[in-house]
């Protein structure tokens, strides 16, 4: 570990972390960076598009992916209707943008527009065959890919790691400490860096 962790390391033990769970921390912050890295370049999803030689952008495939809805990424549940909005919550993303993404699905022929049952005046979205099969390839491609890299693996090590990253996944989510020493380190962060905040008003 670096020398400039060695203060970061103290105050992890300061709140009762110990020195084991304390390193982990860092080593697993640095593979998470390096794994963001890599998912903000999309480097899996740019080689399928770019390999299958698919007519379609990263943006608009995770829209389409969104219509299409595969059970292992939104769940099992009933489906209903899907709608732009269906993909905006999907995705995370802004109606407006949802919206953009699914006319450029609908004129690329991937996608296409139906009439509500529930209500007239609403339009849903339905993946076309073409839209389909796009969908289907990239799957195939991203599931032979990891299948292919999970050969290595034995079955004890994955039966071990799925449940464990789950967990894990769920970090940022945890309760808060209930000894609030948590929440007291950081107002005390906030504190420290309050003269910046000052200086930044100061200039405008």
């Amino acid at each position: 570990m670096s020398e400039r962790d060695t203060d970061v390391k103290q105050k992890l033990t300061e709140l009762g972390v110990s020195k084991t769970r304390a390193e982990g921390a860092l080593e697993l912050d640095a593979i998470l960076q390096v794994w963001r890295r890599r998912v903000l370049k999309r480097e899996l999803g740019v080689r399928a598009v770019s390999e299958l030689g698919l007519p379609i952008e990263m943006p608009q495939l995770d829209a389409l992916f969104a219509v299409w809805a595969p059970a292992n990424e939104f769940g099992e549940g009933p489906r209903g209707e899907t709608t732009v909005g269906t993909i905006a919550t999907r995705l995370g993303i802004d109606p407006s943008r949802a919206s953009r993404l699914a006319s450029e699905l609908i004129r690329k022929g991937l996608v296409e527009r139906g009439v509500s049952q529930q209500d007239a005046r609403r339009a849903t979205l339905k993946v076309t065959p073409d839209g389909d099969r796009i969908v289907q390839a990239v799957r195939t491609f991203k599931f032979v890919a990891l299948g292919h890299f999970l050969k290595g693996w034995s079955e004890a090590e994955i039966a071990t790691f799925i449940p464990m990253l789950e967990q894990f996944a769920a970090w940022s989510d945890a309760p808060d400490d209930p000894s609030g020493r948590v929440a007291c380190e950081i107002n005390a962060l906030r504190e420290s860096l309050v003269d910046l905040a000052s200086e930044r008003e100061d200039r405008r």
